[in-house]
Protein backbone atom coordinates (compact mmCIF):
# COMPACT_ATOMS: atom_id res chain seq x y z
CA UNK A 1 0.00 0.00 0.00
CA UNK A 2 2.76 2.45 0.96
CA UNK A 3 4.52 1.89 -2.35
CA UNK A 4 1.42 2.81 -4.35
CA UNK A 5 0.76 5.89 -2.22
CA UNK A 6 4.32 7.02 -3.03
CA UNK A 7 3.78 6.35 -6.73
CA UNK A 8 0.49 8.25 -6.69
CA UNK A 9 1.98 11.21 -4.86
CA UNK A 10 4.96 11.40 -7.24
CA UNK A 11 2.63 11.32 -10.23
CA UNK A 12 0.46 14.03 -8.67
CA UNK A 13 3.48 16.25 -7.95
CA UNK A 14 4.85 15.70 -11.46
CA UNK A 15 1.48 16.45 -13.07
CA UNK A 16 1.04 19.55 -10.92
CA UNK A 17 4.56 20.69 -11.80
CA UNK A 18 3.75 20.14 -15.47
CA UNK A 19 0.36 21.89 -15.25
CA UNK A 20 1.61 25.06 -13.55
CA UNK A 21 5.00 25.09 -15.29
CA UNK A 22 7.29 24.41 -12.32
CA UNK A 23 9.01 21.63 -14.24
CA UNK A 24 10.14 24.07 -16.92
CA UNK A 25 12.94 25.03 -14.57
CA UNK A 26 15.88 22.61 -14.60
CA UNK A 27 15.91 22.73 -10.81
CA UNK A 28 12.51 21.06 -10.28
CA UNK A 29 13.58 17.41 -10.31
CA UNK A 30 17.03 17.97 -8.75
CA UNK A 31 15.27 19.63 -5.80
CA UNK A 32 12.88 16.67 -5.57
CA UNK A 33 15.89 14.32 -5.39
CA UNK A 34 17.64 16.43 -2.76
CA UNK A 35 14.57 16.83 -0.56
CA UNK A 36 13.59 13.18 -0.89
CA UNK A 37 17.07 12.10 0.19
CA UNK A 38 17.10 14.45 3.18
CA UNK A 39 14.29 12.76 5.09
CA UNK A 40 16.37 9.95 6.60
CA UNK A 41 18.62 12.58 8.23
CA UNK A 42 15.50 14.41 9.43
CA UNK A 43 14.14 11.21 10.98
CA UNK A 44 17.46 10.61 12.77
CA UNK A 45 17.49 14.18 14.08
CA UNK A 46 13.90 13.87 15.30
CA UNK A 47 14.80 10.67 17.17
CA UNK A 48 17.88 12.31 18.70
CA UNK A 49 20.05 9.54 17.23
CA UNK A 50 23.28 11.50 16.81
CA UNK A 51 25.51 8.64 15.55
CA UNK A 52 22.80 7.66 13.05
CA UNK A 53 22.48 11.30 11.98
CA UNK A 54 26.14 11.30 10.95
CA UNK A 55 25.72 8.18 8.83
CA UNK A 56 22.47 9.44 7.28
CA UNK A 57 24.06 12.82 6.50
CA UNK A 58 26.98 11.12 4.75
CA UNK A 59 24.58 9.07 2.63
CA UNK A 60 22.47 12.17 1.94
CA UNK A 61 25.60 13.90 0.60
CA UNK A 62 25.80 11.34 -2.23
CA UNK A 63 22.31 12.25 -3.46
CA UNK A 64 22.87 15.96 -2.87
CA UNK A 65 25.91 15.78 -5.15
CA UNK A 66 23.92 13.81 -7.75
CA UNK A 67 21.23 16.51 -7.72
CA UNK A 68 23.75 19.32 -8.09
CA UNK A 69 25.75 17.57 -10.80
CA UNK A 70 22.55 16.69 -12.65
CA UNK A 71 21.35 20.27 -12.49
CA UNK A 72 24.63 21.57 -13.90
CA UNK A 73 25.20 18.89 -16.54
CA UNK A 74 22.43 16.46 -17.51
CA UNK A 75 19.12 15.67 -15.89
CA UNK A 76 19.79 12.02 -16.71
CA UNK A 77 22.07 12.12 -13.65
CA UNK A 78 19.00 13.08 -11.62
CA UNK A 79 17.05 10.15 -13.11
CA UNK A 80 19.90 7.86 -12.02
CA UNK A 81 19.97 9.55 -8.60
CA UNK A 82 16.25 9.00 -8.07
CA UNK A 83 16.53 5.36 -9.10
CA UNK A 84 19.62 5.00 -6.92
CA UNK A 85 17.76 6.44 -3.97
CA UNK A 86 14.98 3.92 -4.59
CA UNK A 87 17.55 1.11 -4.37
CA UNK A 88 18.95 2.79 -1.27
CA UNK A 89 15.44 2.69 0.22
CA UNK A 90 15.28 -1.06 -0.38
CA UNK A 91 18.58 -1.71 1.38
CA UNK A 92 18.47 1.09 3.94
CA UNK A 93 17.97 -1.13 6.99
CA UNK A 94 20.99 -3.21 5.98
CA UNK A 95 23.18 -0.10 6.08
CA UNK A 96 21.87 1.75 9.12
CA UNK A 97 19.15 1.36 11.72
CA UNK A 98 17.33 4.66 12.02
CA UNK A 99 14.98 4.67 15.02
CA UNK A 100 13.18 7.76 13.74
CA UNK A 101 12.22 6.40 10.32
CA UNK A 102 8.62 5.16 10.23
CA UNK A 103 8.22 1.50 9.27
CA UNK A 104 6.25 2.44 6.15
CA UNK A 105 8.74 5.05 4.90
CA UNK A 106 11.08 2.82 2.89
CA UNK A 107 8.35 1.47 0.61
CA UNK A 108 6.66 4.86 0.30
CA UNK A 109 9.93 6.55 -0.65
CA UNK A 110 10.82 3.73 -3.05
CA UNK A 111 7.50 4.23 -4.86
CA UNK A 112 7.96 7.98 -4.96
CA UNK A 113 11.55 7.81 -6.22
CA UNK A 114 10.83 5.29 -8.98
CA UNK A 115 7.75 7.16 -10.21
CA UNK A 116 9.52 10.54 -10.15
CA UNK A 117 12.45 9.02 -12.08
CA UNK A 118 10.04 7.58 -14.64
CA UNK A 119 8.28 10.93 -15.07
CA UNK A 120 11.55 12.78 -15.59
CA UNK A 121 12.88 10.11 -17.97
CA UNK A 122 9.68 10.32 -20.01
CA UNK A 123 9.97 14.11 -20.22
CA UNK A 124 13.61 13.89 -21.27
CA UNK A 125 12.80 11.50 -24.11
CA UNK A 126 10.15 13.79 -25.58
CA UNK A 127 11.00 15.59 -28.84
CA UNK A 128 12.84 18.89 -28.31
CA UNK A 129 13.46 18.20 -24.63
CA UNK A 130 16.91 19.75 -24.50
CA UNK A 131 17.28 19.36 -20.75
CA UNK A 132 19.35 16.23 -21.22
CA UNK A 133 22.17 18.42 -22.58
CA UNK A 134 24.19 20.86 -20.51
CA UNK A 135 22.87 24.37 -20.89
CA UNK A 136 25.20 27.23 -20.09
CA UNK A 137 25.47 30.81 -21.19
CA UNK A 138 28.35 32.93 -19.92
CA UNK A 139 29.32 30.12 -17.55
CA UNK A 140 25.94 30.06 -15.82
CA UNK A 141 23.12 27.51 -16.09
CA UNK A 142 20.22 28.87 -18.11
CA UNK A 143 16.48 28.34 -18.03
CA UNK A 144 16.70 26.29 -21.21
CA UNK A 145 14.12 28.00 -23.44
CA UNK A 146 13.37 24.80 -25.33
CA UNK A 147 13.07 22.77 -22.17
CA UNK A 148 9.73 20.99 -22.43
CA UNK A 149 8.70 23.61 -25.02
CA UNK A 150 6.25 21.27 -26.70
CA UNK A 151 4.77 19.82 -23.54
Amino acid sequence: MEFWVGVGLALAVSLMGRWVGLDRDRAFYPVILIVSASYYALFAAMAGATPVLGAETAMFAVFLIAGLVGFRSSLWVVVAGLLGHGLFDLGHELLVTNPGAPDWWRMFCLGYDVAAAACLAWLLTRPNASAARPAERHGQPVQDAEYYRLL
